[in-house]
């Protein structure tokens, strides 16, 4: 089956507002085995909505809006859809009566009597239940192509979509796929593609697709079948070859992050972790401390920004500071050693680089990162070229990925 996304919203246009909705949309239906073959952004005017709507039933099997469903003068996603469809509206009172009560328990207040368009739906139509906002989805069939209106902000979209939307989807195709997503970090997307050619080019079911993303690449095995045990027996095989292909590049499959792995194998091995950050100014500790139980392996960390910070508090020598610069192997290693001390933890992280724009006085060039671990064996350090002329936020976040994979083989006892 063909999708069509539709993004509803002038904000959209102007930059205001980035369409993650769409990113968040087309991997959900890549996932069930949707092909979205076009991505269509229109301002809050109904005529313009009413012209993609009709260029897509023209292409598209399944229709998906994303937007417009809330209570102003310019929320007219339904209408024009209707329109469009020959359908009419009909209140539903029982929604109405949801969206009452989410004013008065969630915000303490009466609902404004504007709010009474969203429960206004179309007749007919299988009703997507909001219970993280106001604005109800709903999806109908009209002339063969499956209309599916979804809200836009982007927590209740996704909400929606992966309790409502998704599986009213699941019924529309025949059988069952299953994907597996196999998380890649030190390989880029074009040697990714490069190394697994041989087995993608000779695969019809399942099927292998790398993507690259932030700092990182996924590949997604994905199989067909009348069950979900048989569509693992093919994919099965197939993640085992991945792996084998590109080695120890891969960090995990099904995983959400190098930090988690990294929270898991901590986890297991009893291990306790703290960081010493420079130049990336708290990142490690933020993405550790977003993880749920984060407490039972984090310690804690120290920003060290400054070089009164690295000897005050990590006990870095002022001799190794005057000596070698902050951007050194010598002090990256005198900081996890002061920060595994401070804090107490089994091991610690420690980075220092430089970020950008300019190189710094020492003529380290923007991107130079050091990164250094500390246990009780021992200091290992890690000179990195991080994002150069990407931007300070690249190079911090590289040196943050880096640093999590650097603990993650060290763990596993895999060579850096």
């Amino acid at each position: 089956m063909i999708a069509e996304l539709i993004a509803v919203g002038t904000e959209l246009l102007l930059g205001n507002v980035a369409n993650t909705d769409a990113q968040m949309v087309s991997e959900g239906l890549s996932t069930l085995g949707i092909t979205v073959h076009h991505h269509t952004v229109v301002g809050d005017n109904p005529q313009r909505l009413t012209e993609a709507l009709e260029t897509a039933r023209k292409r598209a099997d399944i229709i998906i809006t994303t937007g417009g469903l809330g209570p102003t003068y310019d929320d007219l996603t339904k209408q024009t859809i209707c329109r469009a469809f020959g359908r009419e509206m009909e209140l539903h009172q029982d929604i109405l009566e949801e969206i009452r009560s989410w004013f008065e328990t969630k915000m303490g207040k009466a609902m404004p009597e504007n709010n009474v368009q969203q429960a206004m739906l179309p007749v007919g139509c299988t009703v997507f239940a909001n219970p993280v906002g106001t604005a109800p989805g709903c999806a109908f069939q009209e002339g063969g192509v499956h209309v599916l209106m979804l809200p836009g902000p982007p927590f209740e979209c996704q909400y929606m979509f992966e309790h409502q939307a998704a599986p009213y989807l699941e019924r529309l195709t025949d059988g069952v796929i299953v994907s597996h997503e196999i998380r890649v970090f030190g390989m880029g997307e074009s040697a990714v593609e490069e190394a697994l050619r041989e087995p993608m080019t000779q695969l019809t079911n399942p099927t292998l697709a790398p993507y690259a993303k932030t700092n990182e690449c996924m590949v997604r095995a994905t199989a067909k079948a009348a069950t979900r045990e048989a569509a693992e027996d093919l994919l099965r095989p197939l993640v085992e070859q991945v792996k084998g292909i590109l080695g120890d590049v891969v960090y995990g499959v099904d995983v959400d992050s190098l930090e988690a792995v990294v929270s898991a194998l901590l986890r297991e091995r009893g291990l306790t972790l703290s960081a010493a950050e420079s130049c990336t100014g708290g990142l490690i500790a933020k993405r550790m401390t977003d993880l749920p139980g984060a407490s039972k392996v984090f310690r804690g960390g120290v920003v060290s920004y400054t070089n009164g910070v690295k000897a005050g508090v990590l006990g870095v020598p002022d001799a190794l500071l005057e000596q070698y610069g902050a951007v050194s192997e010598p002090v990256a290693r005198a900081m996890a050693e002061g920060c595994r001390r401070a804090c107490g933890s089994d091991l610690a992280v420690s980075v220092t680089g430089v970020a950008g724009p300019d190189k710094d006085d020492w003529g380290n060039e923007v991107g130079t990162v050091y990164i250094a671990l500390a246990s009780r064996e021992g200091t290992l350090c890690k000179r990195l070229s991080c994002g150069r002329g990407r931007g300070r936020g690249r190079v911090r976040t590289s040196a943050a990925h880096n640093a999590f994979d650097i603990i993650r083989r060290t763990l596993l006892g895999l060579p850096l």
